[in-house]
């Protein structure tokens, strides 16, 4: 576990958009409503709760437009987010290179880090921070994870499932994915 002044920190980014558009074009096939979608707070709070340590929350923006959502950007100051609104050119994916210098900076602390995306550009940061002197986990859809994060299961990476594990919906979302005998409950389905 690792230590800062303070003791032990976790560090949370999200990739608000990927998580956004995982959701609404793969899980529910359009734009979510206000109550299909993820319940910040919560996520946070499982950040937190997981390995018993302080959050450092950091929610990515695209700004590039040169405007900001700023009721959103006030709810997510609200609830202990640090929202970080970057811009640039249209060819930059900024969330993307926002996301991925921040986990490059992030080997050089102390810290766990908790990442909310299921971007495969991520991979090469993540696999960097599984140095054995951290604990490092990925939020999402398990099933529209890009495959290669799974095969850094072997060397620590913990899968966290926005639904299934953090509860961040207020309602049940229509997933179709594996689901693990001893958690199949038939009254669901019935």
């Amino acid at each position: 576990m690792s230590q800062t002044p303070e003791g032990p920190r976790t560090y949370l980014l999200v990739d608000g958009e990927n998580i956004d558009a995982t959701l609404g074009m793969s899980v529910l096939g359009r734009r979510p409503n206000p109550e299909e979608r993820p319940r910040w707070d919560r996520i946070t709070e499982h950040a937190r709760t997981r390995w018993g340590s302080p959050v450092t929350a950091l929610f990515f923006l695209n700004a590039s437009s040169g405007q900001m959502p700023m009721s959103f950007v006030q709810a997510l100051l609200a609830m202990g987010y640090h929202p970080i609104p970057l811009a640039g050119d249209a060819s930059e994916k900024v969330v993307d290179i926002g996301i991925q210098r921040t986990l490059a900076e992030l080997r050089n602390r102390p810290g766990d880090v908790l990442l909310a995306s299921h971007d495969g550009d991520f991979l090469p940061q993540m696999e960097g921070l599984l140095d054995g002197s951290r604990r490092v986990g990925l939020i999402a859809f398990r099933e529209f994870v890009n495959h290669q994060f799974s095969e850094l299961t072997e060397r620590g990476l913990e899968m966290v499932d926005l639904e299934d594990d953090i509860h961040a919906f207020t309602v049940p979302l229509p997933r179709v994915r594996i689901i693990p005998l001893e958690s199949f409950d038939p009254a669901h389905y019935l």
